[in-house]
């Protein structure tokens, strides 16, 4: 499969990534009010195992929306998405880390790894509007960093950024079409 047709196929089977960005947004959202009704720890972890739900939620979303959550089988970038999940892992025991030095830096150095995970699925869905989303999520994080903004801030941060970039993705997923149409 040439990597035009995998990109599509992505685009279409994965509503364009709408529905993992806006599942993802909703776990920032939650890990931030979580973090707020009881400690930024808990918030942490919220953001932690909340993060393990994405994935499922966004192909219920998909499939809710028409459409399948799973590429071809013969997707020539079927790897990548394993692949950028493994340097997220990593990333996030960093995250955590980094957290038991200043707390505050938990929710930025998240912002770090999703956003750059964001620029690889510029490659996955051929889609430049990722580098947009995975660097605005990155510049947030430095700025957090540089003005020492309260923990939770980056949660909420995160979850507005990807809110906003669902739903920009969302028109370019309901239009893209399946391989071969």
């Amino acid at each position: 499969m040439h990597i035009k047709d995998a990109q599509q196929d992505f685009r279409f089977s994965f509503f364009a990534g709408a529905t993992g960005l806006f599942a993802s947004a909703s776990v920032w959202l939650a890990a931030g009010l979580v973090g707020l009704a009881k400690s930024p720890g808990i918030g942490m972890l919220t953001l932690f195992f909340g993060g393990m739900l994405i994935y499922p939620l966004s192909l219920v979303l998909c499939r809710l929306l028409g459409r399948s959550g799973k590429q071809l089988p013969d997707n020539t970038l079927a790897n990548l998405g394993m692949e950028s999940t493994v340097q997220m892992l990593l990333g996030i025991i960093m995250a955590f880390a980094l957290a038991s030095f200043r707390i505050e830096w938990f929710f930025p150095a998240m912002l770090v790894v999703i956003g750059g995970r964001y620029l690889l699925f510029a490659t996955l869905y051929g889609l430049k509007l990722y580098w947009l989303c995975g660097g605005i999520l990155i510049a947030a994080a430095a700025v957090l960093v540089m003005i020492n903004a309260p923990v939770l801030w980056g949660a909420f941060v995160g979850s507005a950024i990807e809110f906003a970039f669902a739903a920009i993705l969302y028109p370019v997923g309901r239009r893209s079409t399946a391989v071969g149409t």
